[in-house]
Order: structure tokens, then sequence, then C-alpha cells
């Protein structure tokens, strides 16, 4: 606060005594929120030769309102057009250590932010001159404001870094709180100032831009032009050797504000937080510090849960410190929470996995809690959750932790189910765009007692939203009809013979029992690895690449295996020799669409997946083919084609793929899903039909969702219609189920 002060006792500054010039402006930029200044004269080097005042000055919000007369140097003009007509450096003003960087630099990218912060309208400039006058305007006043507060002075310096540091000058000070004559004059001076700014008053001509008249030497005969037409890299050399005592305690005082201000967490996007992502943080504080956000993929589930432990931080005396556990089913988003932790500015981030070696400093950072209340992120793998090594140290961390469960889903496994009791971290969300566990009620139950929350959600958006608001963008979805071999006809005839003894037509579902269980595994496995899907998946390849002229940002979901359990693997689970036959086939049939076409597998054993996702977003790889390694959590905004070979009948992993390609690209308009569809042959056998019905409505559930929100909905029906008719069934009986 500005009263908070040790202003000069005479309230005057003068060049060459204690009290420079130079201490009040970085004192004043220190601690106001806005400035008001009445020039003559203005050259942009003097936010230079305080860039260290204000950049700690916007960075908190400061908005600086200026009025200056119509001289200005060839760059600020140019400055001044560009920031008016919205270009500049767009970065987050908020990014300390950017801004001061920009502003020292005095170049190129210094002129750029001054652009920007003109934009943002953090700068606010009106030129003027003197109406029915031949003189200029040269006016040295304003005032400094922390909203409470007010200084305001009169000067002899124009605010230029000539001004403040080659002339002999002086200003003179008066503070709101002194006296009621200050008080006085500070109103009057605003009053004025205002008057001139908001476009009232009769005795200036207010000027566009445009009609600045360039600095040139000898132009002008007024005696103060020079101040604009030196060499500025000269005079700026001489800030870095000032010695006055005081002047270097405002200066080292501001650098350890500036220390502190650049390891500041703070919302990552100038932006701020969207609405719902405001109201999730109520809507979680409101149910307890508890809750599920069930949210599409592409949605900002990361960025939301963030910023509820950003906002428990700036919420907490002082601003101590933040602590979370963040839960993630693979190492690849160990990296990937990693990256958006630190786009928030948090720091001290442990990364816990198979392949990390952690448990140093997390033993550090739980024993430095006893004693000086530290901020860290520990960001962990459900696999590493479980082990006794981690519960060890987890069970020491303070009760007000942050727990974050990605994927939320993953805590219903069996083998993590069991430990929730023994969670003890009080504040807790849920993040997944399907929270609810297929066919598992207990799990579902054990999930919302620990999340103290249940259907819809407090916090529920949609894709439908998603699309609707443009967050992600729209798709041509196309479903392909694949009929099974002879071969495998056969098997799957055999084993839903075998079922048949187990299902129960009136209502749909099959006794539990271990042996349906194997039965039910051993004929998805004839559906996931159907011989047909190839021959289809080529006619597809061949389709696209005709269409599009290449197949470039294309993702393949290659048939596979079991469907991961991330309780007990942080990463792909190890594929057997039929998944790398299939993978290896799949792969060749893409390279032998095009012979210039580049295609690279994306799996467990890849070298460095991160080098390989940013040749694709290049485009320099066309096509990835995985098999998992692209379901939960992996960006690839780039794709906008997406061929799903796999029929693992489980929604989620079709849910999280197809979120996968709907992200947003700035080189993208819509994407494309082929998604081939396994339906068992027309049996003749009556016996089994309900069964079999019941299979296929459960396969087309996941069509029909895509189906009605994809811009061409009608030809996914007739593609469909020959299927539909013999199983007497209808796809706008599966909307909203």
């Amino acid at each position: 606060m500005l009263n908070n002060i040790n202003w000069s006792d005479n309230r005057s500054y003068r060049t060459g005594s204690d009290n420079e010039p130079l201490e009040f402006y970085l004192n004043g930029l220190n601690n106001s929120s806005s400035i008001d200044l009445l020039l003559g004269y203005f050259s942009s080097s003097v936010i230079n030769i305080l860039s260290l005042g204000f950049a700690k000055f916007i960075h908190s919000g400061g908005v600086l309102r200026l009025v200056i007369n119509n001289i200005l140097s060839e760059q600020d003009k140019n400055a001044i057009l560009i920031g008016q007509e919205g270009g500049g450096l767009p970065f987050d003003l908020r990014d300390i250590r950017k801004l001061k960087s920009s502003l020292d630099d005095y170049g190129t990218h210094f002129f750029q932010c001054i652009s920007y912060l003109i934009y943002q309208e953090r700068i606010q400039i009106k030129i003027v001159s003197p109406k029915g006058r031949k003189g200029i305007v040269h006016y040295k006043s304003g005032t400094f404001s922390d909203g409470v507060n007010i200084i305001g002075f009169k000067a002899s310096c124009n605010f230029t870094a000539y001004g403040l540091l080659e002339n002999l000058e002086e200003i003179e000070t008066f503070l709101s709180w002194d006296d009621p004559r200050s008080k006085r004059r500070i109103s009057d001076q605003k009053d004025y100032f205002e008057n001139i700014f908001l476009g009232n008053s009769e005795i200036v001509n207010y000027l566009n831009v445009e009609e600045v008249e360039i600095a040139v030497r000898n132009e002008f005969g007024c005696p103060n032009i020079h101040e604009l037409l030196i060499q500025e890299e000269e005079l700026l050399a001489k800030k870095k050797s000032i010695t006055n005592p005081n002047i270097n305690k405002v200066i080292n005082a501001l650098l350890i504000d500036y220390s502190n201000l650049s390891r500041e967490p703070r919302f990552p996007y100038p932006s701020g937080p969207r609405a719902y992502q405001k109201d999730a943080y109520t809507e979680w504080v409101n149910n307890g510090y508890k809750g599920v956000f069930a949210m599409a993929t592409g949605t900002g589930k990361t960025i939301t849960s963030l910023n509820c432990l950003l906002n428990e931080y700036h919420d907490s005396d002082n601003r101590k410190s933040y602590k979370a556990v963040i839960v993630v089913p693979t190492i690849a988003l160990v990296e990937q929470w990693k990256v958006e932790c630190n786009k928030f500015n948090f720091r001290n981030i442990i990364c816990v996995s198979s392949r990390t070696n952690w448990d140093e400093d997390l033993s550090f950072f739980n024993t430095a809690s006893k004693l000086i209340d530290p901020s860290f992120i520990i960001i962990v793998t459900y696999a590493s959750l479980t082990k006794s090594k981690f519960k060890n140290h987890f069970k020491k961390l303070p009760v007000s932790t942050l727990f974050i469960a990605d994927e939320a889903h993953n805590l219903g496994s069996p083998n993590i189910l069991k430990m929730l009791k023994d969670i003890h971290l009080n504040k807790r969300i849920g993040l997944s765009a399907t929270p609810e566990r297929k066919y598992d009620d207990s799990g579902n139950k054990a999930l919302n007692d620990f999340f103290n929350d249940k259907p819809p959600y407090i916090v529920s958006f949609t894709m439908k939203m998603a699309l609707e608001m443009k967050w992600l963008c729209s798709y041509e979805y196309y479903p392909h009809i694949v009929n099974l071999s002879n071969v495998e006809q056969t098997e799957y005839a055999k084993i839903s013979k075998q079922l048949m003894s187990f299902f129960d037509p009136k209502t749909g579902t099959y006794k539990k029992n271990k042996i349906v269980e194997r039965l039910l595994l051993k004929r998805k496995r004839v559906i996931h690895k159907a011989t047909n899907k190839l021959n289809v998946f080529k006619d597809v390849l061949k389709s696209e690449f005709q269409k599009r002229g290449n197949l470039k940002y294309t993702l393949v979901y290659v048939p596979e295996g079991l469907e991961p359990d991330y309780s007990q693997f942080d990463d792909d689970i190890v594929k057997d020799d039929e998944d790398v036959r299939l993978i290896n086939e799949y792969t060749r049939a893409v390279s032998d669409t095009d012979n210039f076409t580049m295609v690279n597998q994306f799996t467990s054993d890849s070298d460095d997946r991160s080098e390989i996702l940013e040749e694709f977003e290049k485009g320099n790889i066309h096509v990835l083919t995985s098999m998992k390694c692209l379901d939960e959590g992996v960006d690839v905004p780039r794709s906008d084609l997406a061929i799903f070979c796999a029929s693992t009948g489980n929604p989620r992993q079709f849910i999280q793929r197809r979120g996968r390609v709907l992200r947003l690209h700035d080189h993208k308009t819509h994407a494309t899903i082929h998604d081939l569809v396994v339906i068992p042959n027309n049996n003749s056998d009556i016996s089994s039909y309900e069964m079999e019905r019941n299979l296929v409505k459960t396969e087309l559930i996941r069509v029909s969702d895509f189906a009605s929100l994809a811009i061409n909905k009608t030809q996914t029906y007739s593609e469909l219609k020959e299927v539909l008719n013999y199983y007497n069934l209808n796809l706008n009986d599966f909307q909203d189920k």
C-alpha cells in the first residue's frame, strides 16, 4: 500500500539529493494498481528504465493511462499503431519472468511487449495537441493509486529516459492521507485528468496516432526534442551504474518481490478459467470438497482440477503452500500431468512410477512438512499407488492434501478398491469422461461413496455440450460391417451354444459364473481379432487416400488382446505374439497403400514416444498405429482421421478414442472416424436369436452414440439398415441410454 512507504519527508525529490526522482517512480509503481499521467513528451524508454517496477505493476493487474503530446519516436508510434490494431506479443502478462525479460530488452521484443500492453488496454494512451495554439502539450504531472490511497505529483522532468537520467529535475508530491489541502489538490488534479482523458476537454485537439509527428533531428525548434533523438542504448546503459543507496534499496526490495512473484502459481491462460471451471470449484467446495468431474475428453478436466488446487492455495491463510496427490493410469500420463502442472507454475513435482527413483524426494518433503510446510505435487500411477513402498510415504501426508484421481473409474478395480477406506486425504476430485464402471454395481457404489457423489455428478460436461460450444471439432462417422470368416463363425457359434445354458432371455443377462466369464472372454477374442477386419481396413485406407491424396494425421487402433489393468501395470500390458503379429500386419497394410506414406508404431516399446508425437504433429510421420498407448490422456490434436479396428466392446475406450481425434487444432476443420463393427453372421439357430440380438444391441449402443453426434448421421443408418432389420432394432431406441 502507498501509505506504507517512507516517502520523502519534505515530499519533494531532486536530482543529486538523497531522494531521487527515480526512487519516487519505482516506489509508486511497486505499490499502485492504477497510474494516470498527464505528460508532454513521452518515450517508452522510461518503461525500460523502470522495467522492474513496471513488471511488478503490470503483473499485479495495474493499468497505466497516459495523455501525451503529438511528438513521438518512430518506434513508439509504430508500437501504438500495432497495439491498436491488435498485434503484439501474445503471452500471459501474469508471467512476470517473461514480462520483465521483455521490458529489459529494449529491442524488437520490447516494442512487441509495449504493443501487447496497449492491445490488452493495460497501457491506454490519448494523444492531444493545444486547440487554437502553436505550442505543444507540456504537462508533467500525475497520480498513483492503490485503490484506497492516492499520491499526486507535479514534476519538472518529462517522462523519458533522458528526463530521469540526464537532467537535473525535481518532483513535488502530495499524499491523500497527509492533510485536507493535499486531498483537494489530488481531487482537482484527478478531475482535470479525467476531463481530458475521457475526451471532454475543449482546450485540446484529440489526434489519431497517424497524425503523430515523428521526431526527426532538427525538425522542431523545441529545445527538449533531443530527449527523443539520442541513442537510447547508450542512455539505458546508465541505469546499470546507479549507486544512490535509496534507489538501490527500492530495487533490492523489488527484486525480492519479483523472485517471490516468479514462483507464484497462476492460471496458465490470460483469459482465466472458463465459467464452468469456476462453477466446478464452487460446486466442489459446496459438496464438502469432494466430487466427480464427469467431463468429455477434450473439455479440460486436467485444468479444471488444477484450478481447484490453485483456488485452494489462494484461499489459504497467507498463501502458505499447496499439496496434491494426482493418480494416473500410465507413465505417459505422469509426464503429461507434469507439463500441465508446470503451466500453472506449480513447483516441486515428484513423479512416481515403475520407471522413476522417487522415494528420497518424497521422504524429504514429508519430513520438511513437519518443519516448514513446503509446497509439492506427487504424480503417481495407479500401479505404484498400491505398492507398500509408496503407501508408507502416502499415509504421512497431511489430511488437507488434495487427492485427484485421473480416469477415476480405475479406482474401482478390485486391487485398488480395497485400499480406498485407508485413504485419509479429505479433499478429493475424481476425473473421468465415463465415471461409471460397466456391470460393476459394487464398484460404482464404492466410488460414489468415496467422492460423496453420484450421477449426474456435481460437474457434468458431455461431448454433445462440448461440440455445441465448439470446444471439440465436428466429425463424420462411418461404421463398416465386418462379418466373421467361416472358421470364426463356427467357433463363435460353438461358444454361443455353450453360453445358452447360462442365458436368461427374460432379463437379457447371463448368470454370474466363472465358466460364463471364461466363455464370454473367449468369444470376445473371436470378435476382437476377426480376420476380415484387415480387408475392410485396407479398403478404408485406399478410399481415404484417393479422397485426400495422402494419409497424413491418421490414427489407427489395431485389434488387441486383453484390456489393461492399470492397478497392476503403469504402461501397456505386455503384448503376446499374436498382438505383435497383428500390429505388424496392420502397419504393413498402411505402408502398402502408398510408398511415400510414413507410418510408425506407437507402443510401450517405442524408444521416444514424445519425439514420435512431435514428428506426427509436424507431418513427417503420417500414420500412427497403436493398441492402447493412444487411449487415456495422450494428446494428438493434429489428428483428423481415425480408424477403429479394435472391437473391445468397452464404451469407455471408444469414447476416449473419439475424444483424441476431436481435439481442436488450427489446421483442421473437422475429423473423420471409421469404425469396424463386427456382427455375427445371420444364424439359422432360432434358439440363440435373442442372445445374439442382445449382443448386437450392446455393440450398437456405441454406434448409435457416435452417429447421433456426427454431421453425417443419415449415412450411418443406411449402412446398418440390413443388420437393424434382421434383429428388429432401431438406432433411435439407443439414444441417451
